[in-house]
């Protein structure tokens, strides 16, 4: 039996913990969060409302014109939980322009626009508020690349990138996020009907199995094959974790001289602290 249970008091202790220290190193005390209305970003809230303090939490929603209202409604039942200071910031005016370029442009395309606009928004956020990017995207979805490069996977500091979806339910249900919100369908309400589970074609609880099984437990391909996974399905997410890993690290710099950033320039005694 593969079991992803955590230790939900520790975890929170950890998360906010990490927020905290995270933000105040680089002279920061408060955070401004994407909240979507949905379960990644509502736990992302909760922590570092937890770690800083509503008052120091701006949460940001950022809607389209064909956004569910219940995502609008399930972000300002979050808003009035946790009594944080928010913002709404509708994007429809910002994307159209570029969308009506192309007749042709896809829903992909249009996705993409969506999340990127949304963190330009954010991030302008960040500024008015002084207050740091935190990061919604799950373990699962950065694993897959199941995410928009800066897009909705930007941020400063990110404190739920090592749970996986399974997990963020988990810890959710323990920081008393209502269960509307954590029950309701995966989806990034980048359009009408649009569900995480539709679009990768299996479920979370599903595909977290197997990536526990491939990542935290280094199985090969075979061994997956006779807990029970098939094949088919081993072969498909190994691909996706491959072909995605670009995603997961600071664009490459050629190499010219001995002290390249990200390679031979890494760490704190390299700026004289």
């Amino acid at each position: 039996m593969i079991d992803l249970t955590i230790n939900t008091e520790v975890a929170i202790q950890i998360l906010t913990g990490f927020i905290k220290s995270e933000v105040s190193r680089v002279g920061y005390s408060r955070a401004v969060i994407g909240l979507s209305g949905g379960i990644d970003s509502a736990l992302s809230l909760a922590l570092a409302v937890k770690a800083l303090g509503a008052e120091n939490v701006l949460a940001v929603r950022m809607p389209y014109k064909s956004s569910s209202p219940d995502s609008l409604e399930h972000a300002q039942s979050l808003i009035d939980q946790f009594k944080v200071p928010h913002e709404t910031v509708e994007i429809t005016d910002v994307v159209e322009p570029l969308f009506a370029r192309d007749p042709q442009i896809s829903k992909q395309r249009k996705g993409n626009i969506m999340a990127r606009s949304r963190m330009i928004i954010l991030y302008d956020q960040s500024e008015s508020f002084k207050g740091l990017a935190i990061g919604t995207s799950n373990k699962t979805e950065i694993l897959l690349g199941y995410s928009t490069m800066w897009g909705d996977m930007a941020s400063a500091l990110n404190p739920i990138g090592d749970l996986y979806k399974t997990q963020v339910r988990q810890l959710s249900r323990a920081l008393n996020i209502p269960a509307p919100i954590i029950d309701k369908a995966p989806s990034a309400d980048l359009w009408t009907g649009q569900t995480d589970e539709d679009e990768l074609g299996f479920t979370y609880d599903e595909v977290d199995k197997l990536l526990f099984l491939l990542v935290d437990q280094r199985f090969s391909l075979q061994e997956c094959v006779e807990e029970g996974f098939d094949e088919k399905f081993v072969k498909s997410v190994l691909a996706r974790i491959q072909r995605n890993q670009f995603k997961r690290m600071m664009p490459p710099i050629a190499k010219l001289s001995n002290r390249t950033v990200g390679y031979d320039f890494l760490y704190l005694r390299d700026w004289g602290t």
